[in-house]
């Protein structure tokens, strides 16, 4: 800028001036879409969520706990709304802490699909997309490595419980205020013109309540719609209100509408910051967050990192708002993936110390039950936290993050193959599997998980002690193509693509390159004689 004319200096400086209220602009209207997206979704699938935590029966199996809980908090997009069903559980009697426990643990794995969501809107770019993919399912795979090792140590030693439950006894607790919703103060003046749910008829199906079965969730505060003095003074008024539209369609719609605003926010937001942080600014920014402390204190950043995400979740008050909003920095390389992991760690913490402060204002009678129901959340985080990252070699969801980004970037299919197979088709394959039993589940799943487990042992071995193997082993090169390798995939998903183009007056010759095993092709338009 040193070198630039004065003028040019001064347009410089003024046209950054005027792009930071704008992106406080995007900013605003990202976290009021990503509202309005958790209220669709609840009105799409809040019915069917409480019908699934009605039958209790299920919820006693801890592996179908954990998927209920998982499926649950996709259908509602939030956390939030699911923990306080279960809570609502424990504290009326209908469910023991035992059995709320895995489904807690599945709402954590649940909530980290908003962020994935988030990742896929920077698709256009490879490399920003790499980046983003991975930054975003970090936090999935701590949650799976968690709850893969937590969720057998707590069905043979029922540790969160225990702990939960000693701390529960030892603090002296009395009914506080409600948690604070400092975010909303800011959000809510907007999406409350938009849509504004009684999330209470979710609870209400969930607790048996047959009188609110046929209820709608969208509040209908105005007795006399065409009263147009009655609604001006109508406190709750929204876009929908006397809305003759089922819940579905109206959910159907908003989902629609927020993915849309959200869309565009994101991509405006990484133009805007592409602009802005950029040359020394970006080499500035760079130096304060993912620089370390001098030695012998280079492991302190990091948990600072850890204090900053529990920090910025507890001010937000939604740590899917937060790990959304680091996504795109992450993508365009502003906050590296192994700065983002301890922030996405402190984001888990941060969100659970909401949920205890809510259940601190639960009633005298419900209190205990409520508080060890969130305190058993927080263990879960903080003993994940301790599993995977004080470390350096536990912390395996950075390899596995950065593994799954270099796949998406190479196959961009990848991404929405992984939501579908994580967030949707193996929950649901899991939950039928331990629907059938114990001996059913076991029979399969043993098998499955030992043949995992195997997989990756040769893999580590061949990486690193290859010598080590028989030499047939130290190589995967014995089995079928389409065994070690996506590309056959990519292959037929490339050729069906460019086979629908044919029929919109393209055709299409292709040939399969046997030496890198790619499928090449040529597309032309057909030109009537």
């Amino acid at each position: 800028m040193e070198t630039q004319p004065r003028s040019e200096r001064v347009k410089t400086v003024v046209s950054a001036l005027c792009k930071i209220p704008l992106l406080f602009l995007l900013l605003y209207f990202f976290v009021c879409s990503l509202d309005v997206l958790s209220s669709a979704f609840q009105l799409s699938g809040g019915r069917v969520a409480g019908d699934i935590f009605q039958e209790n029966a299920i919820l006693s199996n801890p592996v179908a706990g954990l998927v209920v809980g998982i499926l649950v908090t996709v259908l509602v997009q939030s956390s939030s709304t699911s923990t306080s069903i279960i809570v609502s559980l424990v504290s009326s009697g209908l469910l023991d802490v035992q059995s709320a426990i895995p489904i807690i643990m599945g709402s954590n794995i649940g909530t980290s699909v908003t962020n994935t969501i988030v990742a896929l809107m920077q698709a256009g770019e490879r490399e920003e997309f790499e980046r983003a993919f991975a930054g975003a399912t970090v936090h999935d795979c701590f949650n799976w490595l968690s709850v893969l090792v937590l969720l057998p140590l707590e069905a043979v030693s029922g540790l969160l419980r225990q702990l939960s439950q000693a701390l529960v006894y030892t603090l002296q607790l009395s009914t506080g205020e409600e948690a604070p919703e400092l975010l909303k103060v800011l959000t809510e003046p907007l999406t409350k013109m938009v849509i504004q749910l009684d999330r209470s008829v979710i609870t209400a199906i969930a607790t048996g309540d047959q009188s609110v079965r046929n209820k709608s969730l969208v509040k209908q505060w105005c007795q006399n719609p065409h009263d147009i003095i009655s609604l001006c003074l109508c406190s709750g008024r929204h876009l929908f209100v006397d809305c003759s539209l089922s819940d579905l369609a109206i959910g159907l719609i908003l989902l629609a509408c927020s993915l849309l605003v959200l869309c565009s926010c994101l991509i405006l937001l990484v133009k805007l910051l592409n602009s802005l942080l950029k040359g020394q600014v970006a080499s500035a920014i760079n130096k304060v967050i993912n620089t370390d402390f001098p030695h012998p204190f280079t492991w302190l950043a990091g948990y600072l990192a850890v204090l900053m995400g529990a920090g910025m979740t507890f001010l937000v008050q939604s740590s899917s708002v937060f790990t959304s909003a680091i996504t795109p920095l992450i993508g365009i390389g502003v906050i590296s993936i192994e700065r983002a992991y301890p922030l996405t760690l402190g984001s888990n913490l941060g969100t659970t110390t909401t949920a205890t402060l809510a259940a601190l204002a639960s009633p005298g009678d419900k209190l205990a039950a409520a508080t060890q129901v969130a305190l058993c959340h927080f263990f879960f985080n903080l003993l994940g936290i301790l599993l995977w990252y004080p470390i350096p070699a536990t912390r395996l969801p950075i390899r596995m993050a950065c593994a799954l980004g270099n796949c998406t970037a190479r196959y961009r299919w990848f991404a929405v193959l992984y939501l579908l197979l994580c967030f949707l088709l193996l929950p649901s394959l899991v939950f039928a599997l331990s629907m059938a039993g114990w001996k059913v589940m076991t029979g399969i799943g043993v098998p499955v998980v030992m043949v995992i487990i195997s997989v990756a042992t040769v893999n580590m071995l061949q990486a690193r002690r290859p010598h080590c193997l028989p030499l047939r082993l130290r190589n995967w090169d014995f089995l079928p193509f389409w065994m070690t390798s996506l590309q056959p995939l990519d292959n037929l998903i490339t050729m069906v693509t460019l086979w629908c183009r044919q029929g919109r007056g393209k055709y299409l010759s292709y040939y399969y390159d046997t030496n890198s095993s790619t499928l090449l092709y040529v597309v032309g338009i057909i030109t009537p004689i």
